[in-house]
């Protein structure tokens, strides 16, 4: 299946490519944001793509191979990526994109655990250096630790009796397929009246905690700023209520600069706002592009451009 990049046309007119600028995919994926911002920066313009998924890295490389040394693909957690930039002798971007989504390379390879649809072992890590899989997160940890999983990472309504369920389950066997926990939570939650399948969110909250998606993200929002040049760019695309919220707070508190209390009469703390956010509201895929690439549906964008000032 063809790779469609997510959003697409909406990240190039917020990032703005231009040559002889340097810019930074830091979930490089299968390289299709990546190939269209070095055909928008032509002739000069580089890319660094960043992705800790092996498969995907290859993938990348591969896409981006024509473009010779104008472009980099470097196996890493994107939220080291000061720590990549570094080893490249590269002290700040122009541009930064960051694309929380799943690749198709992930869910619809079978083997990788991620997909409810298709029956294989629980893994669903990013990374295969890494050690966690879901199998141990459903069978290893804890009840309470269970449910605040699928209640704060899959929003899930029937997060304690899903938690209770596996519990229940894995003291007669251990859950080790993608088939065996569906047939738990089925159990628990009926197709009655859902748009979506009973495992989706379960499923999701387990991914972001194998993977580890919020701490990445925090680390990221805490240092960005550090590495993008004045009028940088930076774009954000999420699919998780979690992710988007820690996003759009982030940008307004860079936008807003001053930390002083609301009845103080004057600025005494001098910070100055230090992001002008570019989206007033998030960006959604268009009916068409859903109709196009339904794994857009849930796609949120928000931008912003650097200004001038003190790092905060």
């Amino acid at each position: 299946m063809k790779h469609v990049p997510v959003l697409l046309d909406e990240v190039m007119v917020h990032m703005d490519p231009q040559p002889d600028r340097i810019y930074l995919d830091c979930t490089a994926g299968q390289g299709g944001h990546a190939e269209e911002i070095l055909k928008e920066s032509e002739p000069s313009g580089r890319l660094v793509g960043i992705d800790k998924d092996g498969q995907a890295v290859k993938a990348a490389r591969f896409r981006l191979g024509r473009y010779g040394n104008r472009a980099k693909v470097v196996r890493a957690d994107y939220a080291d990526f000061s720590r990549v930039l570094d080893e490249l002798g590269i002290d700040q971007v122009d541009g930064m994109l960051l694309d929380l989504g799943m690749s198709s390379l992930q869910l619809e390879d079978p083997e990788r655990g991620f997909s409810f649809q298709k029956d294989s072992f629980l893994d669903m890590r990013m990374d295969d250096r890494q050690e966690l899989t879901a199998a141990d997160v459903v069978n290893e940890y804890g009840r309470s630790e269970l449910r605040r999983i699928f209640k704060e990472y899959g929003e899930e309504a029937m997060a304690f009796v899903c938690a209770d369920r596996i519990v229940e389950a894995r003291r007669r066997n251990r859950i080790e397929t993608t088939a065996a926990l569906v047939s738990i939570i089925e159990k628990v939650i009926p197709y009655r009246n859902r748009k979506i399948h009973p495992a989706t969110r379960v499923f999701q909250a387990l991914r972001i905690e194998v993977n580890r998606e919020l701490e990445s993200l925090k680390r990221f929002l805490s240092t960005f700023l550090d590495r993008l040049v004045t009028d940088g760019r930076i774009v954000i695309i999420s699919f998780h209520s979690l992710e988007d919220r820690l996003v759009k707070d982030r940008f307004r508190e860079l936008a807003k600069g001053c930390t002083c209390p609301p009845k103080m009469p004057v600025c005494i703390c001098g910070k100055k706002p230090r992001l002008k956010i570019l989206t007033r509201k998030v960006v959604r895929p268009t009916e068409f592009e859903v109709q196009r690439n339904p794994k857009a549906r849930s796609a949120r964008l928000r931008a912003a451009r650097v200004l001038a000032g003190e790092a905060t």
